[in-house]
């Protein structure tokens, strides 16, 4: 059979059945193939490259298993390069599929000929240029490999045309004997044979046992090590508050007493008290971001920091740990479970319950805290579980402070990059791969803007979702930060063009609704069918801001709460 088909039978093997993609000159011969595959795979064609890298880069964070993309060369693979980068930075398993052109016309700046294993060196966790056909059934089996091992994210594979076209022995019994060339793997056992590890055990089990007010701060590698439920456990056996970063939002349900939610820039006035005045923080699959660190020399500058996590080079990065537990998050914390002792840390419960004061709470009615949490009692009647996808921007923070989060994967977004555009296409990939669970997608009117022509793929593929559209005719969170630190020169952000998305989105035919009081947003819920594509315009004000805020470079209890 020929490349293109070995192709498809590495896929399978893999368990693959889903691909995101768009044709072109350099994989004409893969979606050829692919048409004698269709019993096998389902195929997504978005309206543009970089919508199709957010769908299988939301199918992958969704399901927890490696999404599949296929472009084409030139301009196919370079308008992947965003999505390609918001999945390095946050951590999501990919294998991109790129056509090239021919072997034979590499380097001779040939037509739609572009060096884009070069170009995302530094945004793959690795990539392929395969030359031959020896090469390319070891390197699918070690894309994924990479893709889905230790700190999991997307792999690139460039395929030249005439590879694709080439004709090869092959069985399924090639792919699973192949031996393909160690990696740089992180260590995922952590193995107790090691007398340092379990030296580290013990240390970590002492510092938590002496610790009078520890927090635990939990971020998106809990969810993707499938630890949320462990996670629970493990905080209420040490009777210990959780934070999350943005990324972690969901790892604990909302509801539980443990539960602070969000820490950082944005973080709730509890969340961020608690950790300045913690003696102990116990970092779960979380990296020490500037969003959440802030001022470095200020951070929780009273506490010893535990950090679990399975990348080492994170360890004392950005923040020097006391005790690094290096692993996977799920195998670390069954560990110390079987270890640690129960805790009682009711004083402390009760210090923090004292920080939850006002932090500035609006009490306009048509704000998106009302907005957001009408909409979430609305779900919470369905049968469904829902997840909350969102792109970038002052509706993202909104989502994040006032919806019911319940685990298993509720909230997707765009964290390390901040990828305005992100969540029409993830939202897209999420519902494929969740049939199951709806899907809720919160946008504002500048990130809808940027990749709005997926309405298409919605479309055209009848993607249940409820596009949920805060439009407040400006460039939000750039707004309020040119409010709040640059003398409120509002430069080029307001937006003000008085576009009905409602038309839009008919044109597509799908239904939309545009409201602007509680009360319309509740008759129009009532009417919605959720069984279907549905598009929800609430009209704000722009002057509504995200709160609490810490300005750059200050300390975290430093919050600015109206």
């Amino acid at each position: 059979m020929n490349g293109a088909k070995v192709i498809l039978e590495c896929l399978k093997k893999e368990g693959i059945d889903t691909i995101f993609g768009y044709p072109g000159g350099a994989v004409i011969p893969l979606y050829d193939a692919l048409y004698d595959y269709s019993d096998d795979f389902k195929h997504i064609r978005t309206s543009h490259e970089q919508g199709l890298v957010h769908a299988a880069d939301g199918y992958a964070r969704s399901t927890n298993t490696v999404g599949v993309c296929f472009t084409t060369s030139g301009p196919g693979a370079t308008n992947a390069i965003t999505g390609i980068a918001t999945a390095f930075m946050d951590s999501s398993p990919m294998v991109v599929i790129s056509g090239q052109v021919p072997t034979s016309l590499l380097g001779k700046d040939s037509f739609q000929e572009i060096d884009i294993t070069g170009a995302t060196l530094s945004m793959t966790k690795h990539n392929y240029l395969v030359r031959n056909t020896k090469e390319l059934v070891p390197t699918i089996k070690e894309a994924f490999r990479v893709a889905n091992s230790g700190r999991k994210g997307p792999v690139l594979v460039d395929v030249p045309k005439d590879l694709f076209l080439a004709e090869m022995d092959f069985s399924g019994e090639d792919y699973d004997l192949c031996q393909i060339d160690d990696y740089m793997d992180y260590k995922s056992d952590f193995d107790l044979d090691d007398e340092t590890n379990i030296k580290l055990l013990n240390e970590a089990i002492d510092i938590i046992k002496e610790s009078k007010k520890p927090v635990i701060y939990a971020g998106g590698g809990v969810k993707s090590s499938d630890s949320e439920e462990i996670l629970e456990k493990f905080a209420t056996k040490i009777d210990t508050p959780v934070l999350n970063t943005l990324m972690g939002l969901g790892n604990i349900d909302r509801k539980n007493e443990l539960s602070l939610g969000m820490v950082g820039m944005h973080g709730s006035r509890e969340s961020n008290l608690a950790l300045s005045n913690s003696d102990l923080v116990i970092a779960i699959g979380a990296r020490f971001s500037d969003r959440v660190i802030s001022k470095s020399s200020e951070f929780a500058k009273n506490a010893k920091i535990i950090h679990i996590d399975i990348d080492p080079s994170e360890i004392s990065k950005n923040i020097e740990s006391n005790v690094s537990l290096v692993g996977d998050v799920k195998l670390v914390l069954s560990l110390l479970i079987e270890r640690v002792e129960s805790k009682n840390n009711s004083n402390w419960k009760e210090e923090i319950k004292r920080f939850r004061k006002s932090e500035g709470v609006q009490t306009y009615e048509f704000h998106p805290q009302n907005i957001l949490k009408k909409i979430n009692e609305k779900y919470e009647t369905l049968k469904k579980p829902t997840v909350v996808v969102t792109d970038v921007g002052q509706h993202q923070m909104w989502a994040a402070k006032y919806w019911n989060f319940k685990g298993n994967k509720s909230f997707i977004t765009s964290a390390g990059l901040g990828t305005m555009g992100f969540g029409l296409g993830a939202a897209i990939g999420t519902k494929v791969g969740n049939v199951d669970k709806n899907v809720v997608l919160v946008t504002g009117d500048g990130s809808f803007r940027m990749n709005c022509n997926e309405l298409a793929t919605v479309a055209n593929y009848n993607v249940p979702m409820l596009i949920l559209l805060l439009n407040n005719r400006t460039l939000g969170m750039v707004r309020q930060w040119q409010k709040l630190f640059s003398n409120q020169r509002y430069s080029q952000t307001d937006i003000n063009e008085n576009v009905d998305y409602v038309k839009l989105v008919n044109a597509y035919n799908i239904d939309g609704y545009k409201v602007s009081s509680i009360e319309e947003l509740g008759k129009a819920l009532d009417m919605i069918d959720f069984n279907k594509p549905v598009f929800l315009q609430c009209d704000i004000d722009k002057d509504y801001d995200v709160y609490p805020i810490v300005a750059p470079n200050d300390a975290l209890e430093n919050l600015i709460c109206n």
